[in-house]
């Protein structure tokens, strides 16, 4: 099982910038403590951040058939980034959208995210523990996954006995 994580602009900034809204925990130790949860669980993780938005949009697509889950805080990309939304949807892939801070909270050009709708679900404002639980979050999407295959496979082999 892989787990790719995709970090938006700006966030490679973390622990410097705006410490009043994202803390003082830098990228690279959110990194630390997801990747002890992947080793802890057997997960591969990889990790990705960029400040421009097509770089985004071809890690995206570099996840078919490499990764089974996206992880991804698009940041500012967030409400206005159609290119990411697009290919989000185009891979089909388990995606949760995470945000250290709750956008509902923020300005209003905040509250809208074009990326939720093409996601499995968004973890908002919880600061760097939002990466946790989205770890947990996707741990539990891929298994129920893996499980609804096993089913199909198992039906199918049923069937081609018959």
């Amino acid at each position: 099982m892989k787990i790719v994580v995709i970090q938006g602009p700006n966030l490679n900034m973390l622990g410097i910038r705006e410490q009043n809204i994202y803390g003082q925990m830098k990228l690279e130790d959110i990194h630390s403590q997801m990747k002890s949860f992947a080793d802890q669980n057997k997960i591969e993780i990889e990790f990705f951040q960029s400040n421009l938005e097509g770089e985004i949009v071809d890690r995206i697509q570099e996840c078919i058939g490499e990764a089974n889950g996206i992880i991804i805080n698009p940041a500012a990309y967030t409400h206005t980034s159609i290119a990411i939304r697009d290919a989000i949807a185009a891979v089909q892939l388990p995606t949760l959208e995470v945000h250290l801070s709750n956008i509902h909270q923020r300005e209003e050009f905040r509250h809208k995210s074009l990326i939720a709708p093409v996601c499995a679900g968004q973890i908002i404002g919880m600061g760097p523990f939002g990466y946790h639980l989205a770890m947990v979050g996707m741990t539990q999407i891929l298994s129920e996954v893996s499980a609804m295959k096993q089913a199909q496979q198992a039906k199918a082999q049923v069937q081609a006995q018959a």
